[in-house]
């Protein structure tokens, strides 16, 4: 049985229109048109329990929208959604025992007073006894090696050790899914690997279900082995990572060091030079061909050194957003 269960989901919002000047503002008080925008169109898609995906799409494209149906925030306009078995916008208490949203540009913690009071909150919130609040905050504390941080006023904390107790004050009630929207958002390097390394574990300790959206691509390919692509409202990818470069980037980089300079008119027999200098040269290989080509290329020309890579991740799904489709 999926945990998340969506179908034909689709969310409408009327709009207001308003005319400039001042005889567009009278009309808009008096008497006010609308047309209506659809930040979802008719999604549909199951996800299982213990798995982690991603849910991209640019800026816009109704991920956050489709997150708040999921947690029950707002009222989908039509079509049917189950989470853990429950209706989310019933909000029923079972439900919300059950699930987290954390909002990486969102802050539950109270700014002036210790995280552990904030937690205390929480745990009394969830009626989670004072061994179970203690062995939970220990727990999650060490997994997020934040356990000295706690006592300190939230505003004195760093972002990235503000993001870790904004996880621990979201997760000590043990959700079994988890809605992530930009958990790193801001983040260094050093804290974006810290909370991924941490979802990881908590997703493997406690088979938890984590949807995840993120802008930094790293967060995905660290986490997700599946995705779902949102653009203007429709989902139009969902699949694996590797699915999604095989069928947007049928191609690999091959970047070869010669023992001698590069001739440019050898090196195009093998593919399309990207770049070329001295005795070090980049080739575009379809995929199909690569065994071959890479055998050539071995045979054929004196070779120092030879690597073959994906395109960047990035570059996949920036060009699957600027066409809007996979197809």
């Amino acid at each position: 049985m999926p945990i998340i269960d969506v179908h034909a989901l689709k969310k409408i919002y009327p709009v207001a229109i308003k005319e400039p000047g001042l005889k567009g503002t009278l009309r808009h008080f008096f008497k006010r048109t609308y047309r209506n925008v659809e930040a979802v169109r008719d999604i549909s898609f199951q996800i299982e329990p213990g798995e982690v995906v991603g849910f991209l799409g640019p800026n816009g494209a109704g991920k956050t929208t489709t997150l708040k149906m999921l947690t029950g925030l707002i009222h989908p306009s039509s079509g049917q959604v189950g989470v853990a078995g429950q209706t989310p916008f019933k909000r029923s208490p079972t439900f919300l025992r059950q699930i987290t949203l954390v909002m990486g540009q969102k802050q539950q913690l109270l700014w002036d007073l210790p995280a552990l009071d904030s937690l205390r909150i929480n745990g009394a919130i969830y009626g989670l006894d004072d061994r179970t609040f203690r062995d939970r905050v220990s727990e999650l504390a060490s997994m997020l090696d934040i356990t000295d941080k706690l006592t300190q006023p939230v505003r004195k904390l760093s972002l990235g050790e503000r993001m870790k107790a904004e996880m621990l004050a979201a997760l000590i009630h043990r959700p079994k899914v988890l809605f992530l929207d930009e958990p790193t958002l801001g983040l260094d390097v050093n804290a974006q690997v810290a909370v991924r390394e941490f979802l990881r574990e908590y997703n493997h300790r406690y088979q938890a279900t984590i949807l995840l959206t993120s802008h930094y691509m790293a967060d995905i390919t660290a986490l997700c082995d599946r995705v779902l692509l949102i653009y203007q409202g429709s989902l139009i990818y969902d699949g694996s990572l590797d699915g999604l470069l095989n069928r947007f980037a049928p191609y690999r980089e091959v970047k070869v060091e010669l023992s001698s300079h590069a001739d440019a008119s050898k090196l195009s027999l093998y593919g399309d030079i990207e770049s070329l200098d001295g005795c070090s040269a980049s080739l575009i290989v379809q995929r199909s061909e690569l065994t071959t080509t890479v055998s050539r290329i071995l045979a054929d020309l004196k070779v120092q050194d030879l690597t073959v890579t994906d395109p960047p991740i990035e570059e996949v799904i920036g060009r699957v957003f600027q066409t809007g489709t996979v197809a």
